[in-house]
């Protein structure tokens, strides 16, 4: 073999083992041989709501409902002025599933003048306290002391309390508490910014 063949040899070889390293090294490359940009996968969204609930995504509490549909009602007049909305309503047909928004323990079925038939969520830190209201009805087999995890059916869209009748909604509530707290204590917030996509403090 005369020297030039082995010069172009070796020089074809060693060019090999380059576009070879360099197809390592930069595996998008690869992916553009011949012009066909092959798409990188898409970067997954955060999950809606993480296991502890905590620091976490709120879902949205009734299934087919976006969470661009959700519109912000707190602070809206209720009683002709005489006191402020506390929470977010969701419009839905009547006995339309509600969700769990985030996991927890069931710490309160109740019924009121205000909120007609309502279940009270615990999250597991219990710092938070998740309230649904104006149900129609409770998920069969529904109980305090029992475990829900995001998306378990709770109970049934309603116009129970002190919603209009006809008037079928979900009244959600959010409530940030201590742990030595009751159902029924702690500092009410607005829970549209949760609902929306922010994450919950944790």
């Amino acid at each position: 073999m005369s020297r030039v063949a082995r010069f172009v040899l070796i020089s074809l070889a060693i060019m090999a083992a380059a576009w070879i390293a360099l197809l390592a090294l930069l595996p998008e490359a690869s992916r553009r041989i011949g012009g066909s940009a092959e798409r990188s996968p898409a970067v997954k969204s955060p999950p809606a709501v993480g296991a502890a609930g905590e620091g976490a995504v709120l879902a949205v509490p009734i299934g087919g409902v976006r969470r661009h549909d959700v519109r912000e009602s707190w602070g809206d007049p209720r009683e002709n002025g005489l006191r402020e909305h506390h929470g977010t309503d969701l419009a839905a047909p009547a006995n339309t599933p509600v969700l769990a928004a985030a996991p927890g323990t069931v710490e309160k079925l109740w019924t009121s003048a205000a909120g007609g038939t309502t279940v009270y969520v615990r999250s597991p830190a219990r710092n938070w306290t998740y309230y649904y209201a104006h149900l129609s009805g409770y998920a069969p087999g529904l109980h305090e002391g029992q475990s829900v995890k995001v998306g378990d059916v709770l109970g049934y869209v309603g116009d129970t309390g002190n919603a209009d009748v006809g008037n079928f909604h979900l009244h959600f509530g959010l409530t940030h508490t201590t742990p030595d707290q009751h159902w029924y204590e702690g500092m009410d917030v607005d829970p549209y910014p949760y609902l929306a996509g922010k994450a919950l403090p944790r």
